[in-house]
């Protein structure tokens, strides 16, 4: 409201100072027509610069002033070039709204490198350029990307913009308690990525308010920034690709890690069901990739030795063939274990045995708390 009543003010008084001081030799109700409407102008362009970020606005103002500053340089070499008369002067004041229209445009569209860690990347060394990274919603709540930080394969700035936060917090917000768990995931992977030393991770107010998607913007972002985005997205990373932007799917490298078996290697997998072929067993490895098994339908429930025979991918993943030969050694079953862990239990504890050793029952839970130590601090 203070701002409406100022803006009222600003303009009567604009239309005023043209009332009193009539110019190009106008009537005064003409004059003052003609200051309202000039008032109007500029509350537009205020309107407009408001939705600028600090940078862009910052970077329209330097460009404006090298070009100006170019066109005065231009001008003392016209002057002593060009006799005086309408044409140089003309000459001059053509050149200097050029310049300083280009440098206002290029300015304002290279904005947002008027930053210091995008400044510091402009003059890293050309052996070792800085590889920028632009996190997505998906590839943070999916949590992966953590762990790959940890074991330090990342270099180089994780970016998070600021309306990427904003989506994360409205998804931890939400009424549905999957979303909301899904989002407060997000914003733990994110403390992780902080607490890591060797990675920087920042949080840039970028922002395009006359893009509504938050895909749209990120690909934007890119562009501008020159940086790579990190995705589990199929749709984005196709509209990303058809853009000609560089993309890092988590997928793609999970899948690259995934181990190669050979057909004749011998490998060791726990039958799950029946498989549809007659005969047929069903087990997976813990990247999930499905295992199908011949003659190993009599195995189930069971972890057993099988030969390779083949490997086939498929759009949908990898699946592995294999072949059980009963005459190979089986691995104990849950019910050979459960007997032999009872009888550990009831056998009564040797003379040369400490009651601070370590007995088989008493490793797990030691294990556990340790890992819980490790996760807490």
């Amino acid at each position: 409201m203070e701002l409406l009543l100022v803006r009222i003010l600003f303009v009567s008084l604009v239309a005023a100072l043209g009332y009193s001081y009539p110019p190009l030799a106008l009537a005064p109700l003409p004059a003052a027509l003609l200051g309202a409407v000039a008032a109007a102008a500029v509350i537009a362009a205020e309107l407009r610069l408001r939705r600028l970020s600090l940078g862009r606005l910052l970077g329209a103002v330097t460009g404006s002033i090298v070009g100006m500053v170019g066109a005065a340089l231009v001008a003392l070499v016209l002057r002593s070039a060009m006799p005086a008369g309408a044409t140089a002067t003309a000459l001059q004041l053509f050149l200097l709204l050029l310049l300083s229209y280009l440098g206002l445009l290029v300015g304002a569209g290279q904005g947002s490198q008027l930053h210091p860690a995008a400044l510091a990347h402009l003059f890293a060394p050309a052996d070792k350029p800085a590889s920028v990274r632009i996190l997505d919603t998906s590839v943070i709540i999916d949590g992966r990307i953590a762990d790959v930080a940890e074991t330090g394969f990342l270099d180089g700035p994780l970016l998070v913009p600021e309306f990427v936060l904003r989506e994360l917090q409205a998804v931890a917000d939400s009424a549905d308690s999957s979303r909301r768990q899904r989002g407060r995931r997000g914003l733990d992977i994110l403390q992780r990525l902080q607490a890591i030393p060797a990675l920087q991770l920042e949080i840039i107010s970028d922002d395009f308010p006359a893009i509504r998607e938050v895909d749209l913007k990120l690909l934007e972002l890119a562009r501008r920034r020159n940086a790579r985005l990190v995705t589990n997205d199929f749709n984005l990373n196709k509209v990303a690709q058809l853009q000609h932007v560089e993309v890092l799917n988590l997928n793609d490298l999970a899948n690259a890690l995934r181990p190669v078996f050979l057909p004749g290697e011998k490998m060791q997998i726990h039958i799950l069901k029946e498989g549809r072929e007659f005969d047929q067993g069903v087990g997976y490895l813990d990247d999930g990739t499905m295992v199908v098994v011949d003659h190993a339908r009599r195995a189930i429930g069971r972890s057993v030795e099988i030969t390779v025979t083949s490997a086939l991918q498929t759009a949908s993943g990898k699946m592995i063939f294999g072949r059980f030969d009963e005459s190979t050694p089986r691995s104990e079953t849950p019910r050979s274990e459960t007997l032999r862990s009872e009888a550990l239990r009831s056998e009564p504890l040797r003379s040369d045995t400490q009651p601070g050793d370590a007995q088989p029952g008493n490793s797990p839970p030691r294990e556990a708390a340790r890992t819980t130590a490790q996760l807490t601090h």
